[in-house]
């Protein structure tokens, strides 16, 4: 805790490493962000539903709704009280949002890790087609006014 000479005190702001309770909308988005392809298990009441889908939006909005159809899914951060952190039997992490008596469990099926080579490679890509399509630009309108002049 650290010390104000005023006489406020100040918490330092939580750790959370693999298992833990978020409770702060923006830490939820966050870490919900970059899921990608996931499992999930939706849990209401007595009622389970599973499958497969990929995170396409998660955002924080009263006004909306999280939508789970044709594989994809836009959560809304609002829609949920907080969210679980924590592996799962066989190791796998495990989020799961918690509203009431709702439950919706979220397995990541992608790995961040891998996901970010191949983001730099297709960066890398483009910035050569990029690259390629300038010059070839460049040369048409050199030609261009060498045929003027």
């Amino acid at each position: 805790m650290s010390y104000d000479p005023i006489g406020n005190t100040s918490l330092p702001a939580p750790c959370l490493v693999d298992t833990g309770v978020v409770v702060n909308k923006m830490d939820m988005q966050r870490l919900l962000t970059d899921l990608g392809r996931v499992r999930y298990v939706y849990e209401h009441d007595a009622q389970t539903s599973e499958g497969e889908g990929y995170v396409l939006e998660v955002f924080s909005d009263p006004q909306q709704s999280t939508l789970v159809a044709n594989h994809t899914l836009y959560i809304n951060v609002q829609s949920f009280d907080y969210l679980e952190l924590r592996r799962s039997g066989d190791r796998q992490a495990c989020l799961t949002l918690v509203q009431e008596n709702r439950r919706f469990c979220l397995f990541p099926l992608s790995n961040p890790l891998q996901e970010q080579t191949t983001r730099n490679l297709n960066a890398a890509a483009l910035e050569a087609m990029v690259a390629e399509a300038l010059s070839a630009s460049w040369d048409v309108c050199l030609d261009d006014d060498n045929l003027s002049s």
